[in-house]
């Protein structure tokens, strides 16, 4: 079935081919601008404004909607045309040009017509000039974008109201502006066979490991695709090649986080048209710590990150061991206690194991339908979809009453940790099978193999649940529990070390 499936696959896809030889640029203008409109096509957007300039023939080829029209015409049409002391000779022309007459900082050379082409759509005015075989790109991009917004999935109580946007340009000026060293830094590589997407890769060159840094860069530059829509794409290249529930990838949507992160030797991947970086080595420890925690005093952070890890497990353990209960081990609950709850559980036509994973489907339903949803009515279907549902299943019983609190309770606890949504809904629902099927017994062997698979995985060489295993007794310090900054601020923390 599976060669079916493979050969089907085959039939309806092309694998991706090499990218075609890069073509010089030409003498001729003509010969350049008819190149461009051949492979642009009728493309309305892309312009050409053509003119002569003491007897030569010149070029400026811009896409219309990426460049700011008031410094295309300010920094570069006007001084050029405006400018009398040219050159004879057109190198020279185009030289002098680029030298003393256009005011923009952001110039690059182009010698090959997919390198210009590419200018052109990132935004840069393209000028040709007739009898040069390489063209001169000025920086006026000026494309639609979104403003600095407070980060819309990192919420914070006294943390900074900025989040990325999906310009990655604004997110390194917003990482610039909190770290100002010139060991922070930034690469841009290229990749997608067809978006041509930018993806940026940011380290602090003193404290990150150069083979981490190497390794990451070399996976994305061989990463096979066609085209990247966002760091989704990359990820499955960059995540550890061994199977966890659990990524060896952070995600941020905050400047600041990403800046703490570096600092601690991590680095962060950013792709154009993404409002989230990529953070590489990333500690399972970390998904339960946010920047309020060193904004708050120490006890209280330590009361918070406790209570997090508390709701971890019962998200990930409360409705299997309510099944496991129910089914095999009832001499567990209290006398008191267990007659109404056979009760409650004797008038539902359903097995508890059955009665448990329909609801929370139907939970899972009501969620996605009120995620998806415009904002003005999305939380009114969650809300009255829950309590609609919810209150008709026990009225008609379908669900017993103990069951919606169960499910209740699993679902807050599992938006503690909203950076682990995804494997505690998928885990949630495979030890309500596991405890439906073997008990107790079974919970606890499914919990040691999620624990050895977790342990497994080490990704770039750090172990994902380090500082925990390998135990680590100085990286305690900022794990369950929190010191204060008189002792956090005195020595920077490298999460390569903390195995050794």
């Amino acid at each position: 079935m599976f060669d079916f499936i493979k050969n089907d696959i085959d039939n309806i896809t092309d694998p991706l081919g090499e990218e075609e030889p890069k073509l010089p640029l030409f003498d001729s203008l003509q010969m350049n601008i008819s190149y461009l409109k051949m492979q642009f096509g009728e493309s309305f957007d892309i312009l050409y404004k053509q003119i002569k300039l003491d007897g030569t023939d010149i070029c400026f080829v811009m896409a219309d909607g990426m460049c700011e029209n008031i410094l295309v015409v300010e920094q570069v049409v006007k001084p050029i045309v405006n400018e009398k002391n040219f050159p004879l000779k057109n190198e020279k022309m185009l030289e002098y040009i680029s030298k003393n007459v256009v005011a923009g900082i952001d110039q690059t050379k182009a010698e090959t017509l997919q390198d210009a082409m590419a200018n052109v759509l990132s935004g840069l005015v393209v000028l040709f000039v007739d009898g040069v075989n390489y063209c001169e790109c000025f920086g006026v991009q000026g494309f639609p974008k979104r403003s600095i917004e407070d980060a819309i999935s990192d919420k914070e109580e006294k943390g900074a109201h900025e989040g990325f946007t999906e310009s990655f340009k604004d997110n390194v000026a917003l990482l610039r502006r909190r770290i100002r060293t010139p060991v922070l830094k930034c690469e841009i590589i290229e990749t997608g066979r067809t978006s041509k997407t930018r993806v940026c890769v940011c380290y602090m060159s003193d404290r990150a490991k150069r083979e981490t840094v190497d390794d990451i860069k070399s996976k994305i530059k061989n990463a096979k695709l066609d085209t990247v829509l966002g760091s989704g794409y990359l990820r499955p290249f960059l995540d550890s090649k061994r199977f966890s529930f659990f990524s060896a990838l952070g995600t941020t949507e905050r400047p600041d986080v990403a800046c703490a992160e570096m600092a601690e030797g991590r680095v962060l991947i950013i792709v154009d048209g993404t409002p989230f970086a990529l953070i590489a080595p990333y500690l399972f420890s970390e998904n339960f710590q946010t920047m309020d925690d060193y904004n708050f005093r120490p006890f209280y952070t330590t009361l918070i990150r406790v209570l997090k890890f508390a709701s971890f497990f019962i998200a990930v353990f409360l409705p299997g061991l309510y099944i496991a209960i129910c089914t095999f081990h009832q001499e567990i609950v209290p006398v008191s206690m267990i007659y109404d709850l056979a009760i409650q559980e004797s008038i539902t036509p359903f097995p508890v194991m059955l009665e448990t994973i329909f609801i929370h489907f139907v939970y899972e339903i009501v969620r996605e339908a009120g995620l998806r949803m415009p904002k003005s009515v999305g939380q009114t279907v969650g809300i009255v979809g829950a309590l609609v549902i919810g209150d008709a299943a026990v009225t008609a019983g379908l669900v017993a009453a103990p069951m919606l609190i169960v499910v209740a309770l699993s679902a807050i606890t599992s938006f503690v940790v909203p950076h682990l949504y995804q494997p505690v809904a998928f885990l949630r629902f495979v030890f309500m099978v596991i405890g439906g099927t073997f008990g107790i017994y079974g919970i606890v062997i499914g919990a040691t193999v999620l624990l050895v698979n977790i342990c497994a995985a080490n990704p770039y060489g750090v172990p994902l649940l380090s500082p925990l295993a390998p135990f680590s007794p100085g990286a305690m310090r900022d794990n369950f529990i929190r010191t204060t900054w008189l002792r956090l601020g005195k020595r920077e923390l490298k999460i390569d070390k903390m195995e050794k």
